[in-house]
């Protein structure tokens, strides 16, 4: 099966969170348990260093078993570090016997925070 395909809006100095459901193609929730996932993001497809990267070891990424979701979060102090500009993603999920799967790619943009000035 193809991976999805997705845009996301990241907001510098904002958290961000976002939550998916994986379905089968009889759109009945997939069981993610004993699954771990990935993501990956990327200024460009053939850069080799990440701009981020969102696993459950470092937090970022928190698994929801039977309820078949992945939450992909980026704390606002994240967010703040990053550089404003677009790139691309891909996010991979391993089951328990080690197979890879490719489920959603696409683009991201980050929007740059706009701080208020403090009149004394």
């Amino acid at each position: 099966m193809a991976a999805g395909f997705h845009h996301f809006i990241i907001e510098q100095g904002a958290t961000f969170q976002n939550t998916l459901t994986l379905k089968d193609s009889a759109d009945a929730v997939i069981n993610l348990t004993g699954f771990s996932a990935e993501m990956d993001l990327r200024k460009n497809q053939d850069d080799s260093s990440e701009v981020i990267t969102l696993t459950v070891a470092n937090g970022r990424i928190s698994m929801g078993g039977a309820a078949g979701t992945i939450t992909l979060t980026i704390s606002s102090s994240d967010t703040a570090a990053l550089t404003v500009g677009d790139g691309v993603y891909d996010i991979e999920l391993t089951d328990a016997s080690g197979k890879v799967d490719r489920i959603l790619e696409g683009t991201y943009s980050i929007r740059g925070n706009v701080l208020s000035l403090i009149h004394i």
